[in-house]
């Protein structure tokens, strides 16, 4: 099975390089981050001519998380648990039924957190990687297959940066 992530920045405006990809690659699931529009903005029509089904948790203009899966969706989340009053679109979780049991797959776009210095945001930012840790931890113990994909607004290590140095005082880093 060919599970993948693309931070598509605007889906809108990428919808033919989208329709030509998922022509040419023919992944089974695809994880969308910044879609950038509204659900029934979505350019589903386009997707599911090419058998696909669609299921998206949108925000206009900005964030955004997109589920597309040649495998029908036998459950659908959208938004991370944990924080009532967090209304941005940035967690889309689906269940989908193999035949070596259940598959969850979550596209996930996490928070910048940047600048760093802004308090509010960069707190935002680790309250939901926390949110994120405990909701994983509580999916493990089902013992299904479980797959998070996404933009993780992050880079782990030195050697993922052509210039590190750069990045030092980076939410990202």
């Amino acid at each position: 099975m060919k599970i993948v992530t693309w931070n598509i920045n605007g889906v809108r405006a990428r919808i033919g390089n989208l329709t030509h990809w998922l022509t040419e690659s023919a992944p089974d699931i695809v994880c969308l981050q910044e879609i950038k529009t509204v659900d029934d903005q979505f350019p589903r029509a386009e997707i599911e001519a090419l058998g696909y089904n669609v299921e998206t948790n949108g925000q206009k203009s900005f964030n955004g998380v997109a589920l597309l899966s040649k495998l029908p969706f036998d459950e659908v989340n959208r938004g991370l648990p944990g924080d009532d009053a967090d209304d941005h679109a940035r967690f889309i979780e689906g269940v989908f039924s193999t035949d070596k049991g259940a598959l969850r797959v979550a596209s996930l776009y996490l928070p910048n957190g940047n600048p760093v210095e802004d308090e509010r945001k960069f707190s935002y930012k680790l309250s939901w990687m926390a949110r994120l840790e405990r909701w994983a931890e509580e999916r493990l113990r089902l013992e299904e297959a479980l797959v998070l994909a996404g933009d993780y607004n992050v880079i782990p290590e030195p050697a993922d940066a052509r210039f590190p140095e750069n990045w030092r005082s980076d939410a990202l880093f």
